[in-house]
Parts: C-alpha cells; sequence; structure tokens
C-alpha cells in the first residue's frame, strides 16, 4: 500500500482526582468545549464529550500518528492547565492519574454517543465507581479492585 489509513475510534473516561475539586456544572460546557480543541489539534475527531461533576467521557476518532497513552496525556495535561486558569476556585484541579480507554467499533458509534450525552441521567442512579467497573467487566479488562481507586 502506498497510504496508510485508519478509522480509530475510542471512548475514554477518566476522573478528577481523589474528588478534591469537582467540575462546578457552569464550566463543563467550556471544559468539553476546550478538550475538543486539543482533540483535533491532535489530528483527531472529537464526536461526544460529556460527564458530571467527578468524571469525563470522550467519544472521538484518534490519529493514527498517536498512541492512546499520549492522547490521553496531552488531553489531561492540556485541559488541567487551562482549567486552573479559570479562577482561583481550581487553581489546585488535577486529574487522576490512570484512565479507562475502550475500541468502539463503527456499528455502535451512536449508541456509545448517546450513553455519554446522558450522563447526569445515568448517574442518578449508578455511582461512578459502579459505572466504571461494569465498563471495564462489559470490554473484559482484568482489573484487581485493590488498586482500581488508589
Amino acid at each position: 500500500m502506498s497510504q496508510s489509513l485508519s478509522k480509530l475510534c475510542v471512548h475514554i473516561i477518566f476522573h478528577v482526582k481523589n474528588n478534591r475539586i469537582l467540575i462546578r456544572p457552569e464550566d463543563d460546557q467550556e471544559l468539553y468545549a476546550y478538550i475538543g480543541g486539543i482533540i483535533k489539534q491532535s489530528a483527531s475527531v472529537p464526536i461526544k464529550i460529556n460527564g458530571t461533576e467527578n468524571h469525563i467521557h470522550i467519544l472521538s476518532t484518534m490519529s493514527k500518528n498517536l498512541s492512546l497513552s499520549k492522547f490521553v496525556e496531552e488531553i489531561k495535561k492540556n485541559s488541567s492547565r487551562w482549567i486552573k486558569t479559570r479562577d482561583n476556585y481550581y487553581k489546585d484541579f488535577a486529574w487522576q492519574g490512570g484512565y479507562a480507554g475502550f475500541s468502539v467499533s463503527q456499528s455502535v458509534i451512536a449508541t456509545v454517543a448517546n450513553y455519554i450525552d446522558r450522563q447526569k441521567e445515568h448517574h442518578r442512579k449508578l455511582s461512578f465507581e459502579e459505572e466504571y467497573i461494569l465498563f471495564l467487566q462489559k470490554h473484559a479488562v482484568v482489573f484487581d479492585e485493590n488498586y482500581l481507586w488508589t
């Protein structure tokens, strides 16, 4: 082949560090838009970004030139740096060190986007921890719950 072509869709989930500084509802849409810009600068395409006060879900394509870890690192590093400039409330804001990343088939992109769009509704019934474990189980990710939250 004379060129490299790909379409890698990923669903990424990560949490604020230690539930110390939560994302205020009045700031979430601007944060999601900023993250969308970071994704675009990474030669990727944001599809859906949403979350709650303590975590975020991102559905996007991912450039063939990036690893998942580098992609998430750029999103977290730059969005954390940006939100600290909002006001004094966020001066010590940080994302947790880890993340979850799942491949998404083209055939279920709309379903995943709809799920992400309804985050606040989901979390009236389900905690982040419960949701996260369900995702890990659904995707057959091996984990030790003793180390999941530290």
